[in-house]
């Protein structure tokens, strides 16, 4: 990873924060139309990587994000295409459910991503540093600092999140890759991830989810927030591209279909309802 590609951001108002727009078109044009419905401007939208995965417009989700002007980190499958890998190097262990799933999608996507999709990806940062109004700073990244594809939940310990937060040499981290949005206070820190909008939760619904960080006298406001969009559209889609049935049936289900990545907090919390979470950091 190139400690090269740091870009930094001055936020002068809400920011909106999404992650793994996975391929997912239906779910791409409806976070854009909700930044557009809340009045935040593009340079104040933060995607955190993994533009392309699962579903089945790559092409199409590259165009959108790219001609949107909005922020968008290297995700691991951005690093991947870019470099030619014959995987999507999201973590999973070899031979597992998902590791064999992954196999159909990447393919797939490797197929529809051109020349300059790759040439954009290649520019992406790895990281954005967020300047906040009141001096403090947050590191915007994909999975963790060292390690693109590092899987970290809410069930974390406090010291690995402290640990990770610290190596950035900003107050707080905004993450992605888990797939599941959920934001803790650390010490005087705060980890939050946004979740995903290519895929559910895993809680049984089929909603997306994003972070909103909104500066008020108090401090920022940080909350999870729900999306519905037209999830049998993006599944219909997915279907006829001949994918995996097992990510196309999850997109309506609001179940993964493998549990390989959780922890077992996360295992034990699978298809159970969600809820906004709030914070004022």
């Amino acid at each position: 990873m190139s400690e090269e590609r740091v870009m930094e951001l001055v936020a002068d108002g809400p920011l909106l924060v999404f992650g793994g727009p996975y391929s997912n078109l239906q779910a791409t044009q409806a976070i854009l139309a909700e930044a557009a419905r809340r009045n935040i401007p593009s340079q104040r939208v933060i995607c955190t990587g993994d533009v392309v995965a699962y579903g089945a417009d790559a092409a199409a989700c590259c165009d959108l994000i790219m001609a949107s002007g909005i922020w968008v980190i290297a995700g691991n499958c951005e690093e991947n295409l870019t470099a030619g890998a014959l995987d999507c190097g999201c973590g999973f262990e070899e031979g597992t459910a998902c590791d064999l799933l992954s196999r159909a999608w990447y393919a797939h996507a490797n197929r529809q991503v051109t020349a300059a999709h790759r040439a954009w990806m290649a520019g992406l940062p790895y990281r954005l540093i967020i300047r906040l109004s009141d001096g403090r700073k947050l590191t915007v990244l994909h999975g963790g600092v060292r390690d693109i594809s590092r899987f970290i939940f809410a069930s974390a310990e406090h010291k690995d999140l402290a640990d990770e937060i610290a190596a950035t040499g900003c107050d707080g981290v905004i993450a992605g890759h888990c797939g599941i949005p959920f934001v803790r206070q650390v010490g005087p820190g705060v980890w939050i991830n946004a979740g995903a909008i290519g895929m559910p939760a895993d809680d049984g619904t089929p909603r997306i989810w994003f972070a909103l960080l909104t500066p008020g006298e108090a401090g920022i406001s940080v909350e999870t927030l729900p999306l519905q969009y037209d999830h049998a559209a993006a599944a219909a889609a997915m279907r006829a591209a001949g994918l995996p049935e097992g990510y196309a049936a999850a997109l309506g289900s609001g179940l993964w279909p493998s549990c390989d990545v959780l922890p077992p907090a996360e295992r034990a919390r699978r298809g159970q309802n969600l809820l906004p979470a709030k914070l004022v950091w």
